[in-house]
């Protein structure tokens, strides 16, 4: 989907409105309290503490005397004659070597966090937060940060926000330039009561708006019965408690007599790792592609799976690596006929459970083609409280597939199409989506 926006100053044209890092308003999944593997933002993130060595002949071949000399003669330049001397602050000035480095690699998940912003990105949360309520994601290429979902009855909502807006400013800030978990806790999240006035594009014109920052709680995981005992499961993000609620929701629908499912993902940017292998292993069979549920693989070939085996979630590193977690009771999987809604902004941990089904056979995917975010990323805590997070590995789906930059193909492609007369609702009914209805066509189909 491609916006043309023109506004004053510097801003973007020909913007790809996409997901990629991504973070509720109010919220952030960076996940430092579940420990290991962890999809945060859409990203895989590892948990690791590692050795870090200086290395002036290793694989990156900088020389670090000769950049050592080169920095000494930028400090003296600086120093004689920069003209703002008073305005020098030389913790940023570090910082921002450290952040030069790594925008080097060109890879826009590889990056610096001071210890101030680690700090704030691994505070934990309990499921309420002090925020907005909104879902927004970030375009790594152009740094466009978006709204893709304005939750019913939110500060943001209130204050009229909607789908699709474009985070332009927070505050005097420019929302693209900085990295969005960094935004979200440092610019958005606040105290309770308090504003936030962010400015939003819309249809190519500037809207400012004055939100109060209040306790919110969402709900990632949402169901109910469809005509001819199709049951719907809409699941919005991935957070550590979602893998509980989605069993939750399976449970009461095959109470009601479900036949057949609908599990809708689109517009799911990620979250949590463990919530989606619960969720996958809570569907599947074990006794098909030796139980896979996602593996991964790092430079060297290494890397780790999650698997189900006798009624059990498995995992198992080459680095021996061990986790606490593992393994967790399973046993279970629904033999139903199944189908998966995705679309450009369903990604990471979106793609795993969909990719999973797909492999598996147990579910059609239907809707568009998913983001194709298919790398993890390791965050490692320095010892003067900084942080590094890089990317480490690619992730794979059971049947052994990279979909990294490719996504997923839908088994049934068909874009959405909303009806003129919605075009300003919250959302669109059910019975008017055609994705939906589509699913419901196709769920039919299979059960002839």
């Amino acid at each position: 989907m491609e916006n043309e926006i023109r506004t004053k100053g510097k801003f973007w044209k020909g913007v790809l409105v996409g997901s990629l890092v991504t973070a509720f308003v109010g919220l952030i999944i960076v996940g430092i309290a579940a420990g290991i593997n962890l999809i945060g933002q859409t990203v895989m993130d590892n948990q690791a503490q590692m050795q870090v060595e200086a290395d002036t002949d290793g694989q990156t071949g900088l020389d670090l005397d000769t950049i050592n000399q080169k920095l000494n003669t930028l400090k003296h330049l600086v120093d004689y004659n920069f003209l703002f001397e008073e305005d020098i602050d030389s913790e940023k000035l570090e910082a921002g070597i450290y952040k030069g480095m790594l925008a080097g690699l060109e890879d826009p998940y590889t990056v610096y966090y001071t210890p101030e912003e680690y700090e704030s990105l691994t505070e934990e949360t309990e499921g309420v937060y002090c925020g907005i309520g909104v879902l927004v994601s970030q375009n790594i290429s152009s740094g466009v940060i978006t709204a893709l979902r304005v939750f019913q009855g939110s500060p943001a909502e209130e204050a009229g926000m909607k789908k699709g807006d474009i985070l332009y400013k927070v505050g005097d800030t420019e929302a693209s330039e900085m990295e969005l978990d960094v935004l979200v806790q440092k610019k958005i999240r606040g105290e309770e009561g308090t504003y936030v006035d962010i400015t939003v594009i819309r249809d190519g014109e500037e809207k400012k708006l004055h939100i109060q920052r209040r306790i919110v709680e969402v709900t990632t995981v949402e169901s109910q019965m469809l005509e001819n005992q199709v049951g719907y499961i809409q699941v919005t993000q991935f957070e550590l408690v979602t893998g509980e609620q989605f069993k939750q929701a399976v449970d009461s629908l095959n109470q009601q007599g479900m036949e057949s499912l609908i599990i809708d993902l689109r517009d799911n940017p990620g979250g949590v790792l463990d919530a989606v292998v619960e969720m996958a292993a809570y569907l599947l069979p074990e006794d098909t592609l030796d139980g896979m549920i996602v593996s991964t693989s790092d430079k060297n070939g290494k890397g780790d799976r999650y698997y189900s085996e006798g009624g059990k979630i498995c995992f198992a590193s080459d680095s021996g690596q061990k986790d606490p977690r593992y393994p967790k009771k399973d046993g279970h999987e629904l033999d139903i006929p199944m189908v998966v809604l995705i679309n450009g902004n369903s990604a990471s941990a979106s793609e795993v459970l969909a990719g999973a089904l797909q492999d598996y056979g147990c579910a059609k995917l239907v809707g568009t083609t998913s983001f194709g975010k298919g790398i993890v990323q390791s965050l490692v805590q320095l010892d003067d409280g900084s942080a590094v997070k890089m990317t480490i590995s690619h992730y794979y789906t059971p049947g052994g597939a990279d979909l990294h930059k490719k996504g997923l193909d839908p088994d049934v492609e068909i874009e959405m199409e909303v009806p003129e007369d919605l075009k300003e609702a919250f959302e669109v009914p059910l019975e008017r989506d055609n994705q939906i209805q589509k699913a419901l066509e196709v769920l039919g189909e299979e059960q002839k």
